[in-house]
Order: C-alpha cells, then sequence, then structure tokens
C-alpha cells in the first residue's frame, strides 16, 4: 500500500466518535509485510500495514494521509509537514549528543570498563529497535502528533491511557527542561566561582537561565529548530571531545592528592562492594541518554515522507555508539573512580574544564527548548484544531497561547531544578519514571498490537517457527525490561537521593549557594 500518490489508502470524509470504534473492521484485508532491508533501513519500498484500531475520536478521517495533511498546510504561513530525513537527523543528533554524555564516564567508574560498553551497545541496539517500531506504527497511523495518541491507540483506545500518558509525557519533558535549568545555574556558577559579590547564587543563575530558554523555545515548527539543533549538535560534540583530549594531557585530574586518595584506579569489572543501589543508577543514566523515543512521533509528524525516517535513526544510533563509548572510556580511564565527578567536567583542572565546559552552551540551552516545543504543541494542538487560523497563521491569539504555555513549563522546569537540586540522580529518577513506559513498554505491546492486526501475531507462534517465537521473546523481554525500569528503578534512583542528602553531597532545595563544579 505504499507509495505515490498518497501514503495511506484514502477514506471517506468524517469524524469518528466514541460510538463508531465498534465498527471497525478487523476482517480487511492486510498488506504483504515489507521486506527486512526496508523495515530496517526505510525508503519507498516500505508497504504500510494496517491500522490495530480506528481514528481516535473526534480526529477528521480526511487528515490520516500524510499527502492531504501537506495539501490542507499548503498557502498557510505556517506549514509543520516540512521536515526532509536530513532536518530530522540533525533533531535527534541535538536530542541525543547532549550533557548526559558527561554522566557516562561516572557510570562507567561504578559499573567497571568492560560491564559499562556492553550495556551501552546493547541499550543502543534496544532503542534502535523500538524506535523502528515506533515509526512502523506512526506510518499506519499518520494523524497520531504525538506519543499520548499511541498510549492511547494502543491500550485499545481507553481515555485513561491518553490521560496517563499524557502525565507521564508532561512530567518526563518537564523535567528534562528543569534538568537544564539546573546545570545552566550549575555552568554559571562554575565560571563565576571566584567571584563572591554575587549573592542567591544558584536561585538567581536558575532564573536568568529559565528565560533566556523561554525566549528560544518562541520558534512554532521543527523546520527552524532543526537549524539551530545542528549547530547545537556541534559544538557539544567538540565540547565532549576537549573533556576526552583534556583529560588524557593534564597531569592529574581535578581533586589529586597522591598521599591521601592515589593514582587514578581504572577497573574493568565493578569493584568490590558495588551496592544493587549504585550498579542500577549507573545504568539508567546510560538509560537515560540513549532512550528519547518520546519525541520521535513528533518529529516524524512533521517529515514530509515519514517512510525515510530510519536514515536519521541509523546515522543517529551510529554516532550515538561511537560518541558515547569513546568519550566516556577515556574520561574515565585518565581520571579513575576516585576522581570522578558527575558531569565529567569537573573531573578536569579548572582552565580545562571552563573550556570544554563552555562549549555546551547551546546544548545547555537548545535541549531543554526542544523539549519545552514537543510539550507546548501537544498543548497548543489541542486548544487549536487541524483547520484553525490561530495555528496555521500569525495571530495575537495564537501567539499569545503558544508564549503562555512555554512560560507555564518553564516556571514549572524552575521550581523543580529548585527542588532536586543534583545531576546524576534526577536522571536515574527520570529513566525509572518515565523511560519504562517510553523506552520499553509501549513498544513491547505496539509490536503485539501490529502482528495481531497483520493477523500474524498468533500464526508466529503457532507455526513454531525459529523467527516466531524469537520476536515473541524479544518483545516480552522488552516489557519486561521496562516493569524493571518502573519497580526497581524507581527504589534505586529514590535511595541514591536519600543516600546524597545523608550524605551532605548536595545542596538544599531553592540553595543560594553555589552548585558549580
Amino acid at each position: 500500500m505504499a507509495g505515490p500518490p498518497s501514503l495511506l489508502p484514502s477514506t471517506e470524509k468524517k469524524v469518528v466518535t466514541e460510538d463508531d470504534s465498534a465498527d471497525y473492521d478487523r476482517s480487511a484485508p492486510t498488506a504483504a509485510p515489507s521486506g527486512f532491508s526496508a523495515w530496517v533501513f526505510g525508503g519507498k519500498g516500505v508497504t504500510i500495514g494496517p491500522r490495530i484500531g480506528p481514528v481516535l475520536p473526534n480526529i477528521p478521517v480526511d487528515i490520516v494521509e500524510v499527502d492531504k495533511q501537506i495539501a490542507i498546510e499548503d498557502g498557510h504561513t505556517i506549514q509543520y509537514r516540512t521536515c526532509s530525513w536530513q532536518k530530522t537527523a540533525a533533531l535527534l543528533f541535538s536530542e541525543y549528543i547532549c550533557l548526559a554524555i558527561m554522566s557516562f564516564p561516572w557510570s562507567y567508574s561504578v559499573l567497571g570498563l568492560v560491564p559499562g560498553l556492553i550495556l551501552t551497545v546493547a541499550q543502543a541496539g534496544i532503542v534502535l529497535y523500538t524506535s523502528l517500531v515506533l515509526w512502523e506504527f506512526c506510518l499506519r497511523h499518520p494523524e497520531v502528533r504525538d506519543v499520548c495518541d499511541i498510549g492511547q491507540m494502543l491500550f485499545w483506545n481507553k481515555k485513561w491511557a491518553w490521560y496517563a500518558t499524557a502525565v507521564m509525557f508532561l512530567l518526563n519533558n518537564t523535567f528534562i527542561q528543569a534538568l537544564h535549568v539546573l546545570v545552566g545555574a550549575k555552568y554559571i556558577n562554575t565560571m563565576v566561582s571566584g567571584d563572591d559579590s554575587v549573592h542567591c547564587r544558584t536561585v538567581s543563575f536558575s532564573i536568568i537561565v529559565t528565560i533566556i530558554c523561554w525566549l528560544c523555545s518562541l520558534p512554532r515548527t521543527f523546520n527552524m529548530l532543526s537549524k539551530i539543533g545542528t549547530a547545537s549538535a556541534v559544538f557539544t560534540f567538540i565540547s565532549v571531545v576537549l573533556a576526552a583530549v583534556f583529560a588524557g594531557v593534564q597531569m592529574h585530574p581535578a581533586g589529586y592528592d597522591l598521599a591521601t586518595t592515589g593514582e587514578p584506579i581504572v577497573t574493568a569489572i565493578p569493584i568490590a562492594g558495588t551496592t544493587f543501589v549504585a550498579g542500577l543508577n549507573a545504568f539508567l543514566n546510560i538509560a537515560y541518554t540513549f532512550i528519547g523515543q518520546i519525541t520521535l512521533p513528533s518529529f516524524i509528524a512533521e517529515m514530509k515522507d515519514p517512510r525515510d525516517f530510519p536514515k536519521a535513526l541509523w546515522a543517529c544510533t551510529i554516532a550515538e555508539v561511537i560518541v558515547f563509548s569513546i568519550v566516556g572510556g577515556v574520561v574515565y580511564a585518565y581520571t579513575g573512580n576516585q576522581y570522578m565527578t558527575a558531569p565529567a567536567f569537573g573531573s578536569l583542572e579548572n582552565v580545562y574544564k571552563k573550556v570544554a565546559f563552555s562549549f555546551m552552551i547551546p546544548t545547555l540551552i537548545f535541549l531543554g527548548v526542544l523539549y519545552a516545543s514537543v510539550s507546548a504543541r501537544f498543548i497548543f494542538f489541542r486548544i487549536f484544531g487541524q483547520d484553525s487560523r490561530h495555528k496555521n497563521e500569525h495571530t495575537l491569539l495564537g501567539w499569545a497561547s503558544w508564549t503562555g504555555i512555554l512560560l507555564v513549563t518553564w516556571i514549572l522546569a524552575f521550581i523543580i531544578a529548585e527542588v532536586i537540586p543534583f545531576f546524576s540522580s534526577l536522571l536515574s529518577l527520570m529513566s525509572s519514571l518515565f523511560d519504562s513506559f517510553f523506552g520499553f513498554i509501549f513498544w513491547g505491546v505496539a509490536y503485539f498490537r501490529m502482528r495481531y492486526a497483520d493477523k500474524r501475531g498468533i500464526t508466529l507462534v503457532k507455526q513454531r517457527t525459529l523467527s516466531g517465537y524469537l520476536m515473541a521473546g524479544i518483545n516480552i523481554i522488552i516489557i519486561l525490561i521496562g516493569l524493571f525500569f518502573l519497580t526497581a528503578g524507581t527504589y534505586a534512583s529514590v535511595e541514591g537521593i536519600i543516600e546524597q542528602f545523608e550524605s551532605g553531597s548536595v545542596g538544599s532545595v531553592f540553595t543560594c549557594a553555589s552548585n558549580g563544579i
């Protein structure tokens, strides 16, 4: 069914309501599945399979074709279906090539270098696979604009699933915004560490960062943000490479004390006495950096040809594995267990630290901006419908609503940043609470729902083929990993936070003291 002139078959123009859901015809003919190469790498040869259920209530059926969505936008001042796969790749790079890379050396110091590298590659593979499942789902249902629509469709069109997903979606994005407010203040504190004239440092600097990020969030399309994102990814790459180089050329890591602490110790496996809480928190840091599927439906929803999405995904995944592994391994190798900080800029001598950290400025701002934009368009598109002139034109009400929504998200992010003033544990908490669903559970369920719609779900197992058992087993494991993240991961994250407070290694809430590294 794939291919010009339309990405989906035509459908009569009406609005599907809750009462129509029962009329969805599951006996309709199914399409032959795409070849393996087309499914893995995308392109014009992709076959788009059948839907798993009806169009969500109150969504016009005449916008379930990508071509029609583009046609409807034609002539409007603000257009959304404008991204090529290259621009989408730029968005992915800007999302994944980020500050969290500098938590990898700390994770390797806890897990040991060998398990750390193995888990890095394994996590990348899982995210690549689940992202392809997500992409296949979005091809079948091109009217979905975010992960909340997907949540409702996956769980049999139940409205509670939409609300539950929406809460997690907005909290996840706001936590990420908060992380960038926190680290933005950390950067400024690091740069002015010798200036005692600044009063109430962290709160004041957090307010400054929040205002800057809010202003930078104002562009309304990903087409514009992708250009900024490209520059952000480039600067981040320079920053982490400099950090790795400086770790190697400096005489000793920051805080070096031969008499008390000794030479840096690097271990291939976890050191004796490493606790379950510490090890799991270290892995959650790795998982958080890779898991970004929550934004992918929004990216795919603004592509001119969503069939090309895997090209962007593969380019980003390969770059991730190379950059994360090399930077994490090199910085850890020269810093060792005793002198490690999170982020690892704190392990560099003062001048090196400030130079490398400064190249991270675009990402400190942009990545929070990206997630703020995803949250804002989620709310904005539900206030103003597909044909609203406030959505598609420059109107006072449209811009006032967009600006106000963004302002609220950044105020909430500022509050969270001041209440949870630490880096690595915040990453772990976010990973366990939200990535359990958006990184694992959703896509395991999506696989089984799509195979059932293909009328191949039961057959895959009944035929007792190796591939049937293998794919069913892989997706069951993915769901179980998500449940493990949600339960044990949340426990480990909370315990890690409690331990940090008890040891006095973090500041108090709304602290005026410097949080510089």
